[in-house]
């Protein structure tokens, strides 16, 4: 699951590898995607919330290093860890739900584009047998 997030952006939905812009509303941009669509305006694309302050659009690695995962939380209470903690989880469990009723949409329109291409099917071959 480490690599399954993928840019918010409907038109771009591409494979996040490195780097990444992740939102305070639990939405994740490529970088491509991100510097376009926030240098225009600072709402989100996915869900129209305004996102003024400094943290709310941030660049992030999704591959730390080492040196980072050990300081980045150094000196906070362990209350407070578990809550980025939480958090964290959240973000991917949203991603998740979010992916989930995308591809449920993608094999609704695959089924329904199947029905239509059959039944076109299904009358073509009726006029060749009259």
């Amino acid at each position: 699951m480490e690599n399954d997030l993928k840019c918010n952006r409907l038109t771009c939905r591409g494979s996040l590898v490195d780097k990444a812009v992740v939102t305070t509303c639990s939405h994740i941009f490529c970088i491509n995607c991100a510097n376009e669509l926030f240098n225009a305006s600072r709402l989100c694309p996915a869900c129209d919330t305004t996102l003024m302050e400094p943290d709310d659009v941030v660049i992030c690695s999704l591959h730390p290093t080492n040196d980072y995962k050990t300081s980045v939380l150094s000196g906070l209470s362990p209350s407070t860890i578990l809550e980025i903690c939480s958090r964290a989880i959240s973000f991917w469990q949203y991603q998740t739900q979010q992916e989930n009723s995308f591809q449920q949409a993608v094999v609704r329109n695959v089924n329904d584009r199947n029905a239509q291409l059959q039944k076109q099917l299904d009358s073509i071959i009726r006029e060749g047998q009259t």
